[in-house]
């Protein structure tokens, strides 16, 4: 790894933890810095680890590019960026399929845990959420809930099936940040779900492009 990939690391992990010391003291402003900049600083880390130069690393840049677009739609609480900021992720874990497919043949017995997996999360999580968002009375929202379900547990299938242990290790820690921001979200706030919620989801995203790109 180059030097430069090196240093890109460390302001990723830099911004990450400032943004997590935003989001547990409530600094918003510092957050709406902190936040895109860590995923600015790990799509650098991507590039400078080769990835604009293969199919799997270019799906991986789109993957992270999308990823940062929800997270600037998601610095705001309203409603439609919220749909902004889950459709922006949606697609974001359909190019990280595309990418973790394109790593090689998946291994159907390694994919079998990850599976398992996202079956007990939809049990425990995914069926209150899906109860509380039709209890709003808003379909499109729990059509748009139940589809970014089915595709982030499809990315941690496909994560598991390479049969590199950091990107299922990040995959799975990636599927359970957004099982707390839903769970926080529609069923039970609880206020250290926020930095649960980053923390998790940069840990996630950290062990994917290491994995994805080693």
């Amino acid at each position: 790894m180059t030097g430069l990939a090196w240093v890109l690391w460390l302001l990723f992990a830099g911004f990450a933890v400032l943004d997590w010391y935003a989001v547990w003291r409530g600094r918003r402003a510092l957050e709406a810095v902190a936040k895109p900049l860590a995923m600015v600083a790990l799509t650098g880390v991507a590039l400078a680890m080769g990835a604009g130069g293969s199919g799997p690393g270019r799906w991986l840049l789109v993957a992270l590019v999308l990823c940062l677009a929800g997270d600037v739609a998601l610095l705001s609480r309203t409603e439609p960026r919220f749909l902004a900021g889950l459709g922006a992720f949606l697609l974001g874990h359909v190019a990280y399929v595309a990418a973790l497919r394109s790593l090689g043949e998946q291994s159907l017995t390694a994919a079998l845990p990850g599976l398992a997996a996202v079956l007990l999360l939809v049990l425990v999580v995914g069926r209150p959420v899906l109860a509380a968002t039709r209890r709003r009375g808003e379909p499109g929202l729990a059509g748009a809930v139940a589809a970014y379900m089915v595709v982030i547990g499809t990315m941690v299938v496909t994560a598991f099936g390479t049969t590199r242990p950091l990107v299922a290790a990040g995959a799975l820690v990636f599927m359970a940040s957004d099982a707390v921001l839903a769970f926080d979200r529609f069923v039970r706030p609880q206020r250290w779900a926020p930095l649960v919620v980053m923390v998790t989801y940069h840990l996630g995203q950290g062990l994917i492009v290491a994995g994805a790109l080693r």
